[in-house]
Order: C-alpha cells, then structure tokens, then sequence
C-alpha cells in the first residue's frame, strides 16, 4: 500500500514520519474509524501532489510506520467487552485501558525515535484517544508549546464511560501531563458537558472558541480572516494541531463516529492551517476520526488532502520547503 505514491517505509533521509494508527477501542457512538488510515492512503493516489503555496511536500520526503498487528488485533478480543460498555453493562474496563496503554506506549515510543532522529512527527488515527503518546514525547523535547485543537467536542472528560484514556478524554489528559502544553486553544467546539465547560472557564490555560461564537461572529460582520488572526494570536511559537475531523461540518465528514450540526468549512481549515504554518513552527500533528463510508469515498478524499496540507505546511514551517 502506498501513501502519497511513496512506500509505507522507514527512510533515514524523510523529514516527516507518519504513524499510521488504525486504533477505535474507545469510540462511544458510531464505528469505522479504525478503518481511517487505510482509507486515506487509498484516496491519497487521487490527489494532485502541486500545491501553489508549498509545492510538492513529497520532495522533503514522507515515511510512515505502522501500528503492529498485535495492538491492533486486541481491539478485536476486547469487542464484546466494548459492546457490553456501549449498552450501558458491566464490561471489563480493566482490560480496554491495559490494551489502551499498549497502544499509548507504542506511539509513544515510535514518536520518540522519530523526533530524536530529527522528522517532524504525525498521526493518522483512528479515535482521537490516538495521539496522547505523541503529544507527550513532543512534551520532553519542547519546554514551550501549545495545541491547537480543531473539533467538534472538547475532549476534556476525566475517565469517559470508564476509559482511562477514551477519545472523549484525550485533551483532559494532555492538560495534566508533567510537561503539560503551554496553551490549548481550541476551535469549532459545539459538544461538551457542564464539567468540560467549567474545566474551560476555570483555566486559564485553555482557549475556546465555540463555535456558535464564531457563528455570531461572523454574522456580525468579521470576517475568517480576522478570527484566524485572533486564534492564532492565543499560541506560543511551537505548535501542535491536533485535528478531529468532525470538527469540520458534517457535509464534510458525514462517516465519522460523532457528527454534529454546525462546525468548519473545508475552506476554513485549509486557511487555518496555513495562517498557523506562515506564522508558528508546527512540532507535529495528528488527523483523527476519519471513517469512510460505505457507499462513499468522500470522507476518505477529504482527509486525505487535509493530510497533505498538514504535511505540507508543518515542513514548510520548518524550513523543508
């Protein structure tokens, strides 16, 4: 399988390195996004490689790892026990959170190989609990960074449904690393509880721009490019995006385990992501909750360009383009 018409393949002379995570064990609505990864390197052959602000990211060089068959096959025997949680049983937590520990210590390890040998790290998920590995080996090796974090919830949940380290908790658990992120800023949230709320509203270290504000923005008269200017003014000057994909609007993504009326343009991001890449030096990333559908490659094709702007401007970011 190829992604971006390169082999899947470690290269000593690639300046970015994808981990490639096809990881769901912790999803709470809908299902497939495990199946992310492998759909986005399929569509990634349809795109055309030009872009007019960057060029062809190729040419910094692109290589990628892979989750082991033998993390990823535990989702299968802990499915039942998923299901059962699900439903509203009594399931055997204990398990989903060892097997999700494997998974953490994975990427975790990975990303620390690739960030001593000097690639700018990314992650294509797979649920949004993905990451957490990545953002703390980023964590040792940056004193100063913050998160901008696109998507349609908060992700601020202490232990969702019993999961240590649910999707729904990933952000919740960044914010109390050791070397915890300088700032999140987050953009697009439309989907969270009174907990997650006054997390946001009691510290001072978190940003939000809630959706329905940008919405009333906007109607207002401002315009994207002045509310961009106004996120990216909340950042430090090392910067980790870490992207949901339902944070774009639904007619984007409509496949994803937890759509939710309103959010993103494709447009928007694309803008978002090249503001942020002209103005910061991006560390890493990651592109979560990618799930295509059954009937449809759009949500594929989507995440697949939106991959190659991430790769894109985090190398030209960095000078590699």
């Amino acid at each position: 399988m190829e992604l971006f018409e390169l082999d899947i393949a470690e290269t000593t002379d690639s300046k970015l390195h994808l981990l490639m995570t096809p990881w769901e064990l912790t999803t709470s609505y809908g299902q497939g996004t495990a199946n992310g990864p492998i759909a986005i390197q399929q569509a990634s052959s349809q795109l055309d490689f030009f872009d007019i602000d960057f060029g062809d990211c190729r040419k910094a060089g692109i290589s990628a790892s892979t989750l082991p068959d033998s993390i990823a096959g535990s989702q299968k025997v802990l499915a039942k026990e998923v299901e059962k949680i699900r439903d509203g049983l009594e399931g055997d937590t204990k398990g989903i959170n060892q097997a999700s520990d494997n998974l953490n210590n994975w990427v975790y390890n990975e990303s620390k190989k690739q960030i001593a040998a000097g690639k700018i790290p990314g992650l294509i998920g797979g649920d949004h609990s993905c990451p957490y590995g990545l953002i703390k080996a980023l964590s040792e090796k940056h004193s100063e960074f913050g998160i901008l974090h696109i998507d349609a919830h908060a992700d601020l949940r202490n232990a969702y449904q019993g999961f240590t380290h649910s999707h729904a908790s990933i952000m919740y658990n960044v914010v109390n690393l050791k070397n915890r992120p300088q700032k999140l800023v987050q953009v697009g949230i439309r989907d969270f509880c009174k907990e997650e709320y006054d997390i946001i509203d009691n510290t001072p270290s978190i940003k939000t721009f809630f959706d329905r504000h940008i919405f009333e923005e906007k109607s207002q008269g401002a315009n994207w490019a002045s509310i961009t200017k106004n996120i990216i003014n909340e950042l430090p000057e090392n910067v980790y995006i870490s992207f949901d994909i339902d944070g774009l609007s639904p007619e984007f993504c409509a496949n994803t385990g937890t759509p939710v009326p309103g959010g993103l343009s494709f447009n928007e991001v694309s803008y978002l992501i090249k503001q942020t890449g002209l103005s910061k030096k991006i560390i890493g990333f990651d592109l979560v909750e990618v799930a295509p559908g059954k009937d449809s490659e759009l949500d594929a094709n989507i995440g697949a360009r939106l991959l190659y702007q991430l790769c894109g401007w985090s190398l030209k970011s960095q000078g590699h383009l």
